[in-house]
């Protein structure tokens, strides 16, 4: 011990350093740390070794430039956030052209890879309460527009302003609106639809409110809004450095539903139950 010490001091000027561990990285809202953390356990149960946390990062960009400078090795992603708010490309209706868009920037720019969707989108959801839809008969967003008596829309403060927000979503359906939307903070959404403070707002097609309340998903039948598959994105060079890391991740591909995603979001925020356990548990349903 007393040897390799005296080496590694000896040698420092020239790099001698232990190798960073494999570490993943999420954003700063549930969703992400629910998925990091899911990441991080089937990393170190299939991989048989100890994997770093940097969980909670932040927003988009600078999750993705920790990722870009090596501080991350691979981070959960949205094909639509990483079209529009990372390439700044125009977005697309389509999910098989949006990913191999940005599958292909992604390598080309910055040596970095796109698994496979992990199987939910978590797009924006336009959410009425579900009494009012069944007593409407309303379905769909098109029939949302063919209401006579108008819409009190609820929304988040970026939904104002970003290029497939509220502005494109009224050209496409030309929803009837009552005076202009109230914009609120995302968690409050869900409580003024209760209170009857608004009768329509923009949500998150994961939210797991949607998985207790009496709320109804109106279909986005015009296909306005982009998808946001949600993919792992990995450093090609630490996959090439442990070679057994893809086929770890991609046992995730393909498994988490979008009402699996929102039951996993509400037991966080619902239920106030430990990311840890919560992920623990979901892994042990994957062979």
């Amino acid at each position: 011990m007393k040897r390799v010490t005296i080496c590694c001091l000896m040698l420092s000027a020239f790099g001698c350093s232990r190798p960073r561990p494999l570490t993943v990285g999420s954003k700063n809202f549930t969703e992400q740390i629910v998925l990091g953390e899911i990441v991080t356990q089937q990393l170190e149960r299939r991989l048989g070794e100890n994997v770093e946390r940097k969980l909670d990062l932040g927003g988009t960009l600078l999750a993705q430039q920790a990722l870009q400078n090596g501080q991350i090795d691979v981070f959960p992603e949205y094909t639509g956030t990483a079209l529009t708010a990372v390439l700044k490309l125009p977005f697309s209706s389509d999910p098989a052209t949006v990913l191999a868009r940005v599958r292909d920037e992604y390598r080309k720019r910055w040596n970095l890879e796109w698994l496979n969707p992990l199987g939910f989108n978590n797009t924006f959801a336009m959410v009425v309460r579900g009494p009012d839809a069944r007593a409407a008969g309303i379905e769909t967003l098109s029939d949302a527009a063919r209401r006579k008596q108008a819409w009190r829309l609820g929304v988040g403060y970026e939904f104002l302003q970003r290029p497939d927000g509220l502005k494109g979503l009224l050209a496409t359906y030309h929803l009837p609106l009552e005076g202009n939307p109230k914009s609120m903070d995302l968690g409050l959404l869900y409580s003024a639809l209760e209170q009857n403070q608004v009768d329509m707002a923009a949500a998150s097609a994961t939210d797991g409110q949607l998985s207790v309340r009496d709320i109804k998903v109106l279909g986005d039948d015009l296909h306005y809004f982009p998808p946001y598959q949600a993919a792992l994105v990995v450093r090609v060079q630490t996959v090439a450095a442990h070679p057994a890391m893809r086929a770890a991740l991609d046992q995730l591909s393909g498994r988490l539903s979008d009402s699996a995603m929102r039951e996993l979001n509400y037991q966080v925020d619902g239920k106030h139950r430990p990311v840890a356990e919560i992920a623990r548990e979901w892994l042990a349903t994957v062979r």
